[in-house]
C-alpha cells in the first residue's frame, strides 16, 4: 500500500472513530438536521400550503445540498482549529506528508462522511414529505460530490485564515448565509451563477431526483462546467491554504491558538 493510500485509510478511520467516540453528539447532529427540515416543511405547509406542495422536491433537494455543504465546509475549516487546540497541528506539519496533504485528505474524507449522513437525512425527508424521488446513485453521488467540492475549497481558505488569525468563526458563519443566496437565486435568470458554488449542481440534482434524468443525459457543457468549478475552487482553496500555512509558520504562530 503506497503512502497516500495509508494516509487516506488513517484519515478515514480517524473520522469514523470520532463519530463513534462521540456517538451521542453524532446522533444529536443528525436529529438536529432533520428537525430543522421538519420545521421548515411543516411550518411552510401551515403558512403557504400551496407553495410548499408545488415545490416539495426543490425544498428537499435544496435543503439536502445546503446541509451537506454547510457540514463539509464547517468540518474543513474547523479541523485546523481543532488540531491546534489538541496540540497536534505542528506534528502534522512535520509529518512526511506535510500539513497541506493531510488537510486535503481530511477534507475529502469529510465529503465522503457528509454523503453518508446526507443519505440518512434524505431518507428521512422522503418519508416525512411522502415525495417520490428518483434515487439513482450513479447519477446522484458524482453530481453531489462535484457540487460540494467547491465549498470544501472555500473551507480550506478559512482553515488557512484560522492558522493565521486563530478566530475566524464570525466570518465563516457569514459565508453560510452566502450558500443560501447561491441556492435561492434562479439559475436561468442569472447565468453567471453557474460559476459559483452549489448553484449549478443543485439544479442538476433537482432535475435528476425529480425527473429521473441520468448522468449521461445531462448537457455536456453543464457537466464540464460543474467539473471545472469543482477543480478550480478546490485547487484554489488548497493553494490559498498552503500560502497561509507557510506565512503562519514563518510568523511562528502555526500551532498556537
Amino acid at each position: 500500500m503506497n503512502g497516500h493510500a495509508i494516509l487516506f485509510r488513517a484519515t478515514f478511520e480517524k473520522a469514523v472513530w470520532l463519530l463513534k467516540r462521540y456517538l451521542f453528539n453524532t446522533v444529536m447532529m443528525v436529529v438536529g438536521m432533520y428537525l430543522l427540515f421538519a420545521l421548515l416543511f411543516f411550518g411552510g405547509r401551515m403558512m403557504a400550503p400551496t407553495v410548499v406542495s408545488d415545490s416539495t422536491e426543490a425544498l428537499v433537494v435544496g435543503y439536502l445540498v445546503w446541509m451537506m455543504a454547510v457540514r463539509a465546509y464547517q468540518q474543513t475549516s474547523s479541523d485546523v482549529t481543532r488540531e491546534a487546540q489538541w496540540g497536534t497541528l505542528e506534528q502534522l506539519h512535520l509529518s512526511p506528508y506535510g500539513i497541506g496533504r493531510v488537510v486535503l485528505f481530511t477534507s475529502v474524507v469529510n465529503v465522503l462522511v457528509t454523503l453518508l449522513i446526507g443519505g440518512v437525512i434524505l431518507g428521512s425527508m422522503v418519508v416525512t414529505t411522502r415525495t417520490a424521488l428518483a434515487i439513482d446513485l450513479v447519477t446522484i453521488v458524482p453530481v453531489a460530490v462535484l457540487t460540494i467540492l467547491p465549498v470544501v475549497g472555500v473551507g480550506l481558505c478559512f482553515g488557512g485564515l484560522a492558522l493565521l488569525y486563530k478566530r475566524v468563526g464570525q466570518a465563516a458563519s457569514l459565508m453560510q448565509l452566502g450558500f443560501i443566496v447561491f441556492l435561492a437565486m434562479p439559475l436561468d435568470a442569472h447565468p453567471l451563477l453557474r460559476f459559483v458554488p452549489l448553484s449549478l449542481g443543485t439544479a442538476l440534482l433537482e432535475e435528476a431526483m425529480a425527473t429521473g434524468t441520468r448522468l449521461w443525459e445531462f448537457p455536456v457543457p453543464d457537466l464540464l462546467t460543474l467539473l471545472a468549478v469543482a477543480v478550480l475552487y478546490l485547487g484554489g482553496g488548497y493553494l490559498v491554504f498552503k500560502a497561509l500555512a507557510t506565512r503562519a509558520r514563518k510568523r511562528g504562530v502555526l500551532g498556537h491558538y
